[in-house]
């Protein structure tokens, strides 16, 4: 069982920049994938950035330049570091643990929002 708590969100104008922040407690396994995801009013859930306890990234298009993830295999701990943000990175962010070895499952934060002004 894995418990996700995230930190950080809130209103920034554009061009400002944001540090979301996830802890996970639990039963933790060597080899997974912590990330985030975003999911704005009236669109499906995307991803924005995950890496693995190995350290392999993978960023959306959208936020390549603008996002930096890390993690913090010790301290349990993800980070999404956000600049330059814009009114389209406007979501609620969600924190995700992924297993990555048989048997796969995944866990996700309650959310926090972030909302970019113009």
């Amino acid at each position: 069982q894995v418990q996700l708590v995230e930190s950080g969100g809130g209103l920034v104008q554009a061009g400002g920049s944001l540090r979301l922040s996830c802890a996970a407690s639990g039963s933790i396994f060597y080899s997974n994938a912590m990330g985030w995801y975003r999911q704005a009013p009236g669109k499906q859930r995307e991803l924005v950035a995950v890496m693995t306890t190995g350290g392999r990234t993978n960023y959306a298009d959208s936020v390549k330049g603008r996002f930096t993830i890390s993690r913090d295999n010790a301290k349990k701990t993800v980070s999404l570091e956000m600049s330059s943000l814009k009114p389209e990175d406007t979501a609620v962010y969600y924190c995700n643990w992924k297993r990555l070895i048989p048997p796969t499952y995944e866990y996700w934060g309650q959310g926090t929002q972030v909302t970019v002004s113009s």
